[in-house]
């Protein structure tokens, strides 16, 4: 693309105002504006051509980030209606939040004139604030689910995807999800070929579904035994080469029977085969959210030969990896969601297990 300096600026196919809360994740925000960036202009020249964006405050005060740096921004709150998407970015909670007030006014302002208005990591909660989720499913991370169900009983949450997309209501868990929502953007108004550009550039996989599944928290979190939990988190390490159970034993200090007693007391079954379905549960989100092949699945997770793989995929969710990947992508993402085993519990047990696997280091 060659832009003769003497033209004005041809008009941009998509525009965002981005208003980070204080505290707010540089992660998320820095994932979210940089595949902007690389969308916008050719290889990572990084000029505003294809998509433009302003950081926004109040009277464009410095934002500081959860992590102490602090972001300058651009703009004070522009007319929303200049901008196709309007995204908070939050972060911590339980800061000063009425300083959030006028970014809750402004959110619903926008809303009210018409413009899609999205919600990154806690901006979630901002965009509850101000009345737009009501009665709809709000994306969050597993961390702030038992914060959204304590603060607003009209907000269903939702800790399954990366994103949700529900009409001109986003909502995002934050983290590197945050760039596979800025990719859904882009992919939208600028064409599929940019938006991986971007993830490319920085080495993102794509995903095979509008939105993917969000990472779950280690299953050691769901278990009250540390000794199991220990032996969880160790073999969740090792999915490629997984460790035997009397190598297991012999880690954490206990015996092989007491550690397969452990494992059929808090999880049901034997430790063979919650490390077999583990490793398959894991083969199934990379067969749905990933392009990876069946080959390479096969030895992430663990499996001696590709055939063995499939019939025991097969037996454990009805097709075989080049089956599901056939599938729809709402088909896939169902089966996802409904076939995955191993689930959190609630985050007061997932708190308490995190304790208990702590004094163990």
């Amino acid at each position: 693309m060659t832009i003769d300096p003497r033209l004005p600026d041809p008009p941009a196919a998509l525009n965002v105002g981005l208003v980070p809360l204080a505290r707010f994740t540089l992660n998320a925000f820095g994932s979210f504006i940089d595949a902007l960036r690389l969308a916008a202009d050719e290889r990572d020249r990084s000029r505003p051509i294809r998509c433009r964006w302003e950081v926004m405050s109040p009277a464009a005060r410095a934002i500081p980030a959860s992590c102490g740096v602090s972001v300058t921004a651009t703009a004070d709150l522009l007319d929303p209606s200049r901008f196709d998407y309007i995204v908070a970015v939050g972060g911590l909670l339980g800061h000063d939040e009425a300083q959030d007030a006028p970014i809750v006014d402004y959110l619903r302002n926008a809303a009210g004139k018409g413009v899609a208005v999205v919600g990154i990591c806690t901006g979630v909660f901002a965009m509850a604030k101000a009345g737009l989720l009501d009665g709809r499913k709000a994306c969050v991370s597993w961390l702030h689910y038992q914060d959204m169900v304590d603060r607003f009983d009209r907000v269903e949450p939702d800790t399954s995807r990366l994103f949700v997309a529900d009409g001109k209501r986003i909502t995002c868990a934050g983290g590197v999800g945050a760039a596979r929502l800025a990719a859904w953007m882009i992919e939208r108004h600028l064409g599929h070929d940019i938006a991986q550009k971007a993830l490319s550039i920085m080495m993102v996989e794509s995903s095979r579904t509008a939105a993917a599944a969000q990472p779950q928290p280690p299953i050691a979190q769901s278990v009250r035994d540390p000794r199991v939990a220990r032996a969880i988190l160790l073999l969740e390490e090792r999915l490629s080469d997984p460790p035997r159970i009397d190598q297991l034993a012999d880690r954490v200090g206990i015996s092989r029977r007491q550690l397969e007693r452990g494992f059929r007391e808090e999880l049901g079954m034997s430790f063979g085969d919650f490390s077999r379905r583990l490793r398959l549960d894991h083969g199934l989100w990379l067969t749905v959210t990933t392009d990876r092949s069946v080959l390479d699945i096969t030895l992430e997770c663990g499996f001696n030969g590709q055939s063995h793989f499939a019939t025991l995929f097969r037996k454990a969710f009805g097709l075989t990896p080049t089956e599901v990947r056939r599938l729809s992508a709402a088909d896939a993402d169902a089966l996802l969601h409904t076939r995955l085993q191993f689930k959190p519990r609630s985050v007061m047990e997932r708190r308490a297990a995190m304790k208990a696997i702590a004094t163990l280091e």
